[in-house]
């Protein structure tokens, strides 16, 4: 078991399903990135931090840097945001092809560096 499965048991199991989830989603975008715990949450990592997520009370907070928000203004009107961040309400289904677009992006972004 690793850190992030770690912090993914220690929330209700509701929402352990949307944490996996939401890492699988993750993952599939960006096979080549790793795992870690940066600013207390769920990090992936590629040359440099490439987004975070976060279970917070009543959403799944998506941190996926300035550039990651700005860049899909257009996509994301329907969730609160703000600079670098996007809530994603426990009440709604994962946004699947959204979050895969903003990790793909990224990456291109951390390759290109």
């Amino acid at each position: 078991m690793n850190v992030i499965d770690e912090y993914i048991q220690e929330f209700p199991l509701e929402k352990q399903i949307r944490l996996k989830e939401i890492r699988e989603i993750i993952k599939e975008s960006s096979p080549q990135a790793t795992e870690k715990i940066s600013w207390a949450m769920p990090t992936f990592y590629l040359n440099g931090n490439l987004v975070h997520f976060a279970q917070q009370k009543n959403h799944i907070g998506f941190y996926p840097g300035e550039s990651g928000v700005s860049s899909f203004e257009d996509k994301i009107q329907g969730y609160k945001h703000s600079k670098g961040a996007i809530q994603f309400p426990d009440n709604r289904p994962l946004p699947k092809e959204l979050i895969q677009e903003i990790v793909r992006f990224r990456t291109q972004e951390q390759l290109n560096q």
